[in-house]
């Protein structure tokens, strides 16, 4: 855990005169790279919250993660947990925080292990911001697309203990903190055979007790938007503060 918060904080908590940016990648489907409503919520403004646009910081505005066409009849870019997961680390730490979004919706874990391009890319675009930032930590938030059969969900905790492994080392970072986020276990019944969702939470839970400095992020009581599978603006907002609080959490131990 020292070596967690050597990385994270530097010499000391007090890093308000800091400039240097602590970056976080954020990885997995849909819901991490956000599908909520902009009317819905409020936009977050934060002189301190960055992500990361042609290899460059710029000031954080939603969408955070560009994934599929938005200028179609229905835009599938939305508010995902990012913006206010980096404005609650900026706000009780006093960082300058910058997101490194490549999350891809509809995607299997199968596409994100090692030498896959989801994987790559990740990784590329990560040691991109680390010439600028100092790398704090993965969000994480996949598993709708897994739940589709029994081989799977059988297979997943081998398989995201494997690419998450490989990921840290590869990064230089074996001990960076790994925070993952619950399914919702309200999802419509096509997306809910089974109960596969809510025993992939369980997986999630059992991956924590194994993999170093790794922490679960509860999605339950989070709202969904109609679709029964992707979470609402306002849900979002919560996820992202919860995935803030798992990270506190973590280094308060």
């Amino acid at each position: 855990m020292e070596k967690i918060k050597e990385a994270l904080f530097g010499d000391g908590l007090n890093v308000e005169s800091n400039d240097e940016i602590r970056s976080f990648l954020l990885i997995g489907q849909s819901n991490m790279a956000g599908r909520g409503e902009y009317a819905d919520v409020a936009p977050i403004q934060n002189e301190n919250c960055f992500m990361l646009r042609m290899g460059r910081w710029q000031k954080m505005s939603e969408p955070i993660n560009v994934d599929r066409g938005i200028f179609d009849v229905k835009p599938k870019s939305g508010v995902g947990p990012g913006a206010s997961f980096a404005d609650s680390v900026a706000n009780a730490y006093g960082w300058r925080v910058g997101l490194v979004s490549c999350a891809d919706g509809g995607t299997k874990l199968s596409q994100w292990m090692p030498g896959e391009i989801l994987y790559d890319h990740a990784v590329m675009m990560t040691k991109l911001a680390k010439r600028t930032s100092r790398l704090a930590g993965i969000l994480w938030h996949q598993g709708e697309s897994d739940c589709g059969s029994e081989e799977m969900l059988l297979t997943y905790k081998e398989r995201f203990m494997a690419m998450i492994t490989a990921m840290r080392k590869e990064l230089g970072a074996e001990d960076l903190p790994l925070l993952i986020g619950e399914l919702s276990e309200n999802l419509k019944e096509k997306y809910n055979q089974e109960q596969r969702p809510k025993r992939l939470n369980v997986i999630f839970h059992e991956i924590a007790r194994e993999l170093p400095n790794t922490a679960v992020v509860s999605a339950k009581d989070l709202a969904l938007k109609p679709d029964g599978i992707h979470f609402s603006a306002v849900a979002q907002r919560e996820f992202g503060k919860r995935y803030f609080e798992a990270l506190d959490g973590m280094m308060r131990k």
